[in-house]
């Protein structure tokens, strides 16, 4: 009879053992399960940490970096408020030379005008004109008082006249001058020219062989040039305005050099 009941306990206890056994791994496997699922959130929130981490470092370099160019501005328009204030002091001095400069050529330039127009007093209005435009003197000398129509060859009364303004410009120092020829429209081909611009550039040569070969004026602040027919003071369609357009042009312009060295 105790065998029975000894072998039913013994039955049983390995049933309770086994039983156990099976929760036992059960629970370790979940344990496991659990472990690893933390080990990877771990691993997760460590790396989310890093990310932040490098974030706030990018953003404090960021923050350094800021801080230094603002520096930087700062110096740099503190610089530039200095040397502003001294380019103003300068400019104003500059300005103010060149005011004078302005000032003194302006001078220069109406006196001569005044001396050419006493020296040239003696020839009617319809033979020359003297007058300053955008701050040159100008001697407009009609082709009547110079030369026979057709021709470059300068008339006696008209040298006489280029003699007596030669003598006044030769002494004026600092001027340069431009001999320009003028015609009409009406068009003119000869064994000698071709055309109006021919004619004036001829023209206007004979001129500046004159005042340099003749009277002595300084051939390195003379030049010669041929307009033609496409500069006219006067309408072609009467022969008055064609006589007024048919000139030659002296114009004394003041040497710039000193202004321009101002500028620079």
């Amino acid at each position: 009879m105790k065998k029975p009941f000894q072998y039913l306990a013994i039955l049983a206890l390995m049933i309770s053992l086994s039983l156990t056994s099976c929760v036992s791994t059960k629970k370790f496997k979940a344990s496991e399960a659990r472990v690893s699922q933390l080990k990877d959130d771990n691993a997760n929130a460590l790396g989310r940490l890093a990310a932040c981490n490098t974030k706030v470092k990018d953003l404090n370099d960021q923050k350094a970096s800021l801080l230094n160019e603002n520096s930087l501005v700062q110096n740099d328009l503190k610089a530039l408020s200095s040397a502003s204030k001294m380019t103003i002091a300068d400019q104003a001095r500059r300005l103010k030379s060149l005011q004078d400069m302005i000032l003194a050529q302006k001078n220069v330039m109406s006196k001569l005008k005044n001396s050419i127009a006493d020296a040239l007093m003696n020839y009617k209005t319809d033979e020359l004109s003297v007058y300053i435009k955008d701050g040159m003197v100008y001697v407009s000398l009609a082709e009547k008082l110079l030369f026979k129509s057709g021709s470059d060859v300068v008339d006696p009364k008209g040298k006489e006249a280029l003699k007596s303004l030669a003598l006044v410009i030769t002494n004026t120092k600092d001027i340069t001058v431009m001999i320009e020829g003028h015609t009409d429209n009406v068009p003119i081909k000869t064994k000698l020219y071709k055309d109006n611009w021919d004619l004036r550039t001829a023209r206007a040569t004979s001129i500046v062989r004159i005042l340099t070969v003749d009277n002595g004026f300084d051939t390195n602040r003379i030049t010669a040039s041929g307009r033609g027919q496409f500069h006219p003071i006067k309408e072609n369609e009467t022969a008055e305005g064609r006589a007024g357009n048919r000139r030659t042009e002296v114009i004394l312009s003041p040497d710039l050099k000193e202004i321009y060295k101002l500028l620079e």
